[in-house]
């Protein structure tokens, strides 16, 4: 679907330039960028390649790995069903997954998963739509005691052979990192999330989705694979050659565009990480947010639902951590993570954003004070919060966020 840009006086030149020069250095293989006022598209770029072997240009309809950008999605399915009276905020989640009901902890102090007391307070529904349930993911923190647990019994990011009920299954023999709603840790909570709406909906994740939101919001190239006809518009996924400087020049191919993972369906219905979509198809999703929950007379979400989504749901004193990526003064609600306390260099029109992106570089963030929205995509693993997308919010904060 083409994208409608809206006519404004608004020079972009700067970001363009400071894009485009990411992928002139060999950094990026490709980039586009979006800013919208409101729900208004005022700007849409695309620079670079669909793949650096062939050198063909980036497509306005270029299909991207999403990775975690799918969490959004899967949160937003998720309270759709709250809305529906489906269940509660409050609700343990073993009242309709009972694998989760007598959880382990690891003991304070633990050498080895071995070390486990039991859970004395239950995961809750809001614990695993705000990553504050205690899972872990496996990757983020290899070394630790948790992800080393994680690593013996599921393979997160290559392990597509099982289903979400099987995923979950497994997940619920693992030691919790810590009592739930005690702490934050990125983890596969959005992945239990998406077989909690199989749960409570009875369809499979994928039906669900294309049924409740991509249908209705036309989302018509969105999905957890990229069929043989639309292989051509699937972008090649490149990694950096120097993993411990993310401005070193140098890639190298990190799946391919034909023959890769997503060439053919998988079992797992990801929640987490598993969707593809196209620049426009995920607007209209943003659009959507955006706009209270509704988009071309299209009801997702009440609109206060959304507010409780951007509502902090973690404990006073939580915040966002990762062992690479600080981001101070970051919470977390209801899918998304929220900016509570400004940071030095921060526009005070950042107040409030809320925001997350994928680990292949793909990232949006919505600005209700700003009234600026802002998407910024490449293919580039890893991706996530990489200077590039803290140099293209900048000059969007700067030439279009309402002072």
């Amino acid at each position: 679907m083409a994208l409608t840009i809206e006519s404004t006086d608004l020079d972009f030149t700067s970001m363009h330039e400071r894009m485009a020069s990411y992928v002139d250095k060999d950094i990026l293989s490709c980039c586009a960028t979006l800013v919208m006022q409101g729900t208004k598209i005022v700007d849409y770029k695309t620079v670079g390649y669909m793949n650096l072997e062939d050198k063909v240009p980036l497509q306005e309809d270029a299909i991207y790995r999403m990775y975690s950008n799918t969490k959004l999605v899967t949160s937003v399915a998720l309270m759709m069903l709250y809305d529906e009276g489906r269940f509660e905020l409050d609700d343990p989640l073993s009242k309709f997954m009972p694998a989760f009901a007598d959880m382990q902890v690891l003991a304070a102090g633990a050498t080895s998963a071995d070390d486990v007391v039991a859970a004395k307070k239950p995961i809750l529904i809001k614990h695993i739509l705000s990553h504050s349930a205690g899972f872990s993911y496996g990757f983020v923190e290899p070394d630790s005691v948790i992800d080393q647990a994680y690593n013996k019994t599921i393979n997160v990011l290559g392990d597509f052979d099982l289903d979400l009920e099987e995923f979950c299954a497994k997940v619920a023999t693992l030691p919790l990192a810590y009592e739930a709603g005690t702490s934050w840790r990125y983890s596969v909570a959005t992945d239990v999330c998406a077989r909690l709406v199989e749960v409570l909906s009875g369809q499979k994740f994928d039906a669900f989705l294309q049924d409740r939101i991509f249908t209705p919001l036309a989302m018509t190239d969105t999905d957890f694979w990229v069929p043989a006809e639309k292989a051509s518009r699937f972008i090649t996924m490149y990694a950096p050659t120097d993993l411990l400087d993310p401005m070193a020049p140098g890639l190298v191919k990190a799946d391919d565009s034909t023959a890769g993972q997503y060439n053919q369906q998988r079992k797992l219905l990801s929640g987490g990480g598993g969707l593809v979509s196209t620049v426009s198809d995920y607007v209209t999703f943003l659009q959507m947010l955006v706009n209270g929950g509704e988009w071309n007379g299209q009801r997702i979400l009440q609109a206060e639902t959304l507010e409780l989504m951007r509502t902090n749901q973690l404990a006073e004193g939580v915040h966002v951590a990762f062992p690479m990526w600080a981001m101070p003064g970051t919470v977390f609600g209801l899918g998304f993570a929220l900016k509570q306390d400004l940071q030095e260099g921060d526009p005070a029109n950042a107040q409030n954003e809320y925001q997350w992106g994928g680990l292949a570089g793909t990232h949006s963030w919505m600005a209700p004070e700003a009234d600026l929205t802002g998407f910024c995509l490449t293919q580039r693993l890893p991706g996530f919060w990489h200077p590039f997308s803290h140099e293209f919010k900048s000059h969007a904060y700067a030439i279009a966020g309402k002072k």
